[in-house]
C-alpha cells in the first residue's frame, strides 16, 4: 500500500494517539511534573514496540529518562538514528491559552485551513517526533523499511539536555549510526518546503541583584537605598544600544560578517514583512541595524530577557524596596562563538556595570554551540529528494534561529552528521500560549519520512 493511502485509512487513529501523548504534561522545567515525565517515557516505549521496533526501553539517566528503540533489517544496510524529545515547555501564562494546554483540540486557522492540533508540545516536539513512529509503523507493516532504525527520544531538551551528554557517552555502541534524522524545526510554508542548514548556539543565565538584607519600607528608605528592581532594569537596559547591538566587550570578536553571496541567498527566501508582523501581533519589528529580519533572527547573535521578577506582585499595594531582583537572560550565538566564553564575558561585564550598594550573582543554566550543516552529503540529498517527492518542489536550504545544542555533541561523540527535516511553521507558536501543529504538516511528515529512508538507502555506500 502506498503511504498516502495508508495515512488516509489510519489518520483518525494517528490523531487519537497523538492526543493521548499530548494529554501528558511532561514539563521538564518543573519537578512537580516528574510523574508525568515517567509516564510519557513509558507510553513512548509501548508506542515504539507497537509500531514495530524489535526492542524498546526506558533508559535511566541522572535526570529524566531517555526512550530508546530499534528495528534491525540487515547487516549491509545503513542505520538511521531518529532523535526527538518528549518533554515540553511550561504552559505559562495559562490565562493566555484559549483552551486547556493539555486537552488537545482541533481548530481551523488562517495557515491551517484543514485544522491544527492546539496543545502544549503539539509542534515542539511531540507532534513532529510522533510522525517518525507512525512512519515506522507504515514501513514495517508494508515491508518498506530500507534502513536499520534507532530511536533516541529524550526528556530534557527544553532544559538544555542536561544529561544527554552522559547518556550518549555511555551508550556509544548502542547509538552507533550512519546519519541522524531530526524533526524539530520547520518549513517556510505549505507550498514552500525547506531544510534547515544552520542553528544558532545558546547560553542561558540567571542573574540576581541583592540590595538590603531584607525588604524595606519605601517611605522610610526610598531615595536613600538602592532598589534592586530599579537597578536590575537599568543594568539590563545597558546590554544593548540604540541599534540593538549587544554592548558586552569582545562579544563580537569571533562573529564573522555575512558575505554578499549569503545575503543574496537569503534574499531568495520568500518573506512577507506584513504577514510576519500579523502572525505574531506586532506593529513593527526591531532588528539589529543594517540587517534584515531573516538575518537578525537566524545568523546574527541576539540577547533577550526571558523573565524578570522581584518585589511585591500580589493584589493591592505594598510599598517596599525589595531585597532582591532576578532575571533570566538568554543569548543566541553564531558559529565560532564559544558559549562558555560568552558566559564569562557576560558575567564580567554585568558585574562591572552594577552600581555601589548592590551585589550581583550570575548563574549559568547551560548552553551549547552553533551548528552548520553541509548540503553536500547523502543525508541532506535524501531529505531534499524526499521533500521534492511529496511537496512537488525542491526544498530551499534555510538558516534556523533556534538552538539544538546536542547536535554538535552527536557529531563529536558519535561521528555522525544530522539532517534537520522539520515540518512546523513559524506561526505555530512554539514556547507560546496556544501552540499548535497543522494536520497537513503532521500527515505530510508521515508521508515524507519513508521516502527519506528509501532514498538514503539508495545513496548509501558502506
Amino acid at each position: 500500500m502506498e503511504i498516502k493511502n495508508y495515512i488516509e485509512q489510519n489518520k483518525d487513529h494517528f490523531v487519537s494517539e497523538l492526543f493521548d501523548l499530548l494529554r501528558m504534561p511532561s514539563v521538564s522545567a518543573d519537578s512537580a511534573y516528574k510523574p508525568s515525565i515517567e509516564a510519557t517515557a513509558q507510553w513512548l516505549k509501548e508506542a515504539l514496540l507497537k509500531a514495530g521496533c524489535d526492542k524498546a526501553e526506558v533508559c535511566k539517566t541522572p535526570g529524566n529518562p531517555v526512550v530508546y528503540g530499534e528495528k534491525y533489517v540487515g547487516d549491509n544496510l545503513p542505520t538511521v538514528l531518529v532523535y526527538g524529545h518528549y518533554d515540553v515547555q511550561p504552559a505559562d501564562p495559562i490565562e493566555q491559552w484559549h483552551t486547556n494546554p493539555f486537552a488537545p483540540v482541533i481548530k481551523k486557522t488562517e495557515y491551517h485551513p484543514e485544522g491544527a492540533v492546539f496543545a502544549r508540545g503539539a509542534c515542539d516536539d511531540k507532534g513532529q517526533m510522533f510522525m517518525h513512529i507512525k512512519a515506522l509503523e507504515y514501513m514495517v507493516k508494508e515491508g518498506k523499511l530500507t534502513c536499520n532504525i534507532k530511536f533516541m527520544i529524550e526528556g530534557e531538551e527544553e532544559i538544555g539536555s542536561k544529561n544527554l551528554a552522559w547518556f550518549v557517552k555511555n551508550n556509544q555502541e548502542k547509538l552507533k549510526n550512519d546519519i541522524i534524522l531530526i524533526s524539530d524545526t520547520g518549513i517556510i510554508a505549505r507550498d514552500t518546503p525547506s531544510i534547515n542548514v544552520s542553528l544558532r548556539g545558546l547560553t542561558y543565565l540567571e542573574v540576581e541583584v541583592t540590595g538590603p538584607d531584607k525588604d524595606l519600607h519605601s517611605g522610610v528608605y526610598g531615595g536613600a537605598v538602592a532598589n534592586p528592581v530599579n537597578v536590575l532594569s537599568k543594568m539590563i537596559a545597558q546590554l544593548q544600544d540604540e541599534n540593538n547591538h549587544i554592548t558586552i566587550p569582545h562579544f563580537y570578536d569571533k562573529v564573522k560578517e555575512i558575505t554578499p553571496e549569503t545575503r543574496a541567498l537569503f534574499a531568495e527566501i520568500p518573506f512577507s514583512l506584513e504577514n510576519y508582523k500579523k502572525g505574531i501581533g506586532v506593529t513593527d519589528v526591531q532588528v539589529e541595524k543594517g540587517y534584515s529580519v531573516i538575518e537578525s533572527s537566524t545568523i546574527r547573535p541576539s540577547l533577550d530577557v526571558n523573565g524578570i521578577w522581584g518585589g511585591y506582585i500580589g493584589e493591592g499595594a505594598k510599598t517596599i524596596i525589595p531585597s532582591k531582583a532576578f532575571a533570566k537572560i538568554s543569548m543566541r550565538l553564531v558559529p565560532d562563538q564559544d558559549w562558555e566564553e560568552i558566559t564569562a564575558l557576560f558575567t564580567e561585564y554585568f558585574t562591572q556595570i552594577a552600581p555601589k550598594g548592590v551585589t550581583v550573582k550570575v548563574t549559568s543554566l547551560g548552553g551549547g554551540p552553533a551548528y552548520g550543516i553541509s548540503i553536500d552529503n547523502d543525508g541532506y540529498h535524501a531529505a531534499e529528494k524526499a521533500m521534492q517527492t511529496t511537496f512537488g518542489k525542491r526544498p530551499i536550504p534555510t538558516p534556523e534561529g533556534g538552538s539544538i545544542p546536542i547536535i554538535a555533541l552527536f557529531e563529536k561523540e558519535l561521528g555522525s552528521k544530522s539532517v534537520l527535516m522539520g515540518f512546523g511553521f513559524d506561526s505555530d507558536l512554539i514556547h507560546s500560549p496556544n501552540e499548535h501543529y497543522g494536520l497537513f504538516n503532521f500527515f505530510k511528515g508521515i508521508e515524507t519520512i519513508p521516502y527519506f529512508f528509501e532514498y538514503y538507502a539508495q545513496m548509501y555506500k558502506k
